[in-house]
């Protein structure tokens, strides 16, 4: 009986598919992808994160280089800093800052800036003393038609300031409020309300109802529930509504340019008398500009924790 001795395989080269799919391959992973046992891609996650990186620095870089340019000009003379192109390596020079402070108009800048100080700080407690109960009450004790009580709060700060100028300095003029800290105070509140309590009423929805359903059965009332379960779980929303209801009224420049003068003007006020149609300012203005920064990055830094975890409060779940 006869056997048939199998052939012995021939060495064929590998045809279109397996060259076609090396060579995906070998692409997908120049790329950052990296292919798994059954072909499937997959992201490299070490390149990803450095892409990833590498972006989030240039973006950071996009929003510092206009902060970094104003205080080097600052440190420049005026006409090193009106220079067309800019001289980058112009001598520095601390000329603008003792302009700044009345070394040659003798006009001193802290007034202003305690007017400043004043209106941000005690607006920023009137808020969070009315925002605080209002959400309260939207949020953990929820009243009928919460919502459209939301969405009337939301639609006054739909009202363009310009539109309500004229009224307001009018009813300034009527009352007595023209050039007056306290009448500022009351119109920094009334325009940080409706926004303060949109993020109470998103940070006080996420305490847990069992802790002041134990509060009310140990007998708290509704001050003692605020004060001692509320506020320290919601602490880090806390310090992020204040701080951007302080750095809002810090900012502010329309109304307190028509409703103050003389003993009432804020900071951004005195920093807009540095701009004149005669003579060189820019040095000036820098210069102001990063000396009435300073408060608001100070309270940033300052809160940078809570105001992370309050912003991102509830967006994991």
């Amino acid at each position: 009986m006869s056997t048939t001795t199998p052939a012995a395989p021939r060495n064929t080269p590998p045809g279109p598919t397996a060259l076609n799919t090396g060579s995906r391959r070998r692409g997908l992973e120049w790329f950052g992808f990296k292919m798994s046992g059954r072909g499937k891609s997959r992201m490299d996650p070490t390149r990803n994160n450095t892409a990833a990186g590498i972006a989030a620095w240039l973006l950071a870089l996009l929003f510092v280089a206009p902060v970094l340019w104003m205080v080097l000009t600052s440190f420049h003379a005026e006409t090193d800093a009106a220079t067309n192109p800019p001289s980058v390596f112009a001598p520095l020079t601390l000329d603008a800052y003792a302009q700044f402070f009345g070394a040659s108009s003798g006009v001193s800048p802290w007034p202003p800036l305690i007017n400043s100080a004043t209106a941000s700080v005690l607006s920023t407690v009137l808020v969070l003393v009315l925002a605080i109960p209002a959400a309260y009450a939207l949020s953990i004790r929820p009243i009928k038609k919460w919502t459209d009580v939301m969405f009337f709060f939301l639609s006054t700060k739909m009202l363009p300031i310009v539109a309500a100028v004229l009224p307001l300095f009018l009813f300034a003029k009527t009352i007595g409020g023209l050039d007056n800290i306290w009448f500022l105070i009351l119109m920094y509140t009334s325009m940080n309300l409706p926004i303060a309590v949109w993020m109470m009423r998103s940070f006080l929805a996420e305490v847990p109802v069992e802790m002041l359903e134990a509060s009310q059965i140990d007998g708290a009332g509704l001050l003692l529930t605020l004060r001692a379960v509320v506020a320290p779980v919601a602490m880090p929303g806390i310090a992020a509504t204040a701080l951007i209801c302080f750095i809002f009224s810090w900012n502010e420049l329309l109304l307190a340019r028509v409703l103050t003068g003389v003993m009432a003007g804020t900071a951004p006020v005195f920093l807009t008398g540095f701009v004149s149609s005669q003579g060189l300012f820019l040095a000036k203005v820098c210069a102001a500009a990063v000396v009435i920064s300073l408060p608001v990055l100070f309270a940033g830094f300052a809160a940078q924790d809570k105001l992370v975890q309050g912003l991102s409060l509830g967006a994991v779940k």
